[in-house]
C-alpha cells in the first residue's frame, strides 16, 4: 500500500481505536465504538486491496465520477460508503480530507453530551480527568452541565452557557469565534499571564 502513513494518521485521532475483524480480515478504525475507516486485507496474503470510509452520498457520488480508484463501498452500504484502491490515483492530501470527513461523520451521529463524553473533553477543550479537582471539588463539565465548582453557584460556567446552552454545540472547537472573550475572562487567578496562554493554546489543540 502506498498510503504508509494511513494507520499513524487515523491512530493520531482523537479517541480512535482498531481492531482486526478476523472474519473478514479487516483492519477497522473505530470512534466510540463505531467504524469510520478500514482497510480491508486479502485473505490469502494479507495485502491491502481497500481502504473504505464514510462520504454524505453526493460527495461520494461526484468522486467517483471523478477518480476510477474511488469505488461504491465493498460489502457495506453503497450510498453512504466508498471504498478506495490502496494502490491506485487519489492524492495523499485528498485521502486524508476524506478520512478526516469520515470521522466527523460517524462522531457526529452521536448526540453532542456523547461526543464530549467520546473525546474525553469539556466544551472548552479541558480534559477533565486530568484536572486536579476532578472526582473532589468538581464531577467533570459534561457529568454536571456546566455547573462546575468554580462557576456562580446554580449556574454554568459562562464558556459552557455560551457554547453549550446558547449556541447548542459540541465544544468550542465549532466556534469560529475561539478563543474569545468570554475564555480571556475565565483565566483561572492562580495562573500567570504566560501560564494561561499556554492552558489556552493547549485547549485550542485539544478541540482540533
Amino acid at each position: 500500500m502506498k498510503y504508509e502513513w494511513l494507520d499513524k494518521y487515523l491512530l493520531g485521532k482523537r479517541s480512535a481505536t482498531k481492531d482486526l475483524q478476523k472474519d473478514w480480515n479487516w483492519v477497522r478504525y473505530h470512534i466510540g465504538g463505531k467504524m469510520f475507516a478500514a482497510v480491508c486485507l486479502g485473505m490469502e496474503d494479507n495485502k491491502p486491496y481497500y481502504i473504505t470510509l464514510k462520504l454524505e452520498p453526493q460527495e461520494g457520488a461526484l468522486l467517483r465520477s471523478q477518480y476510477e480508484d474511488i469505488l461504491p463501498g465493498y460489502y457495506m452500504n453503497k450510498e453512504h460508503w466508498n471504498s478506495i484502491k490502496p494502490e491506485g490515483n487519489v492524492p495523499d492530501e485528498l485521502l486524508k480530507d476524506l478520512l478526516d470527513k469520515s470521522y466527523d461523520l460517524v462522531l457526529g451521529g452521536f448526540g453532542k453530551k456523547k461526543q464530549r463524553e467520546i473525546l474525553g473533553l469539556s466544551c472548552c477543550g479541558t480534559e477533565c480527568e486530568k484536572c486536579g479537582f476532578y472526582g473532589d471539588l468538581c464531577q467533570g463539565c459534561n457529568e454536571c452541565q456546566g455547573k462546575v465548582f468554580h462557576a456562580p453557584k446554580g449556574k454554568a460556567c459562562p464558556i459552557y452557557a455560551c457554547s453549550v446552552n446558547k449556541k447548542k454545540l459540541r465544544d468550542c472547537g465549532q466556534c469560529g469565534e475561539v478563543p474569545c472573550d468570554i475564555w480571556r475572562g475565565t483565566k483561572d487567578p492562580r495562573l500567570s499571564d504566560e501560564e494561561f496562554e499556554k492552558n489556552i493554546a493547549d485547549r485550542v489543540k485539544n478541540l482540533r
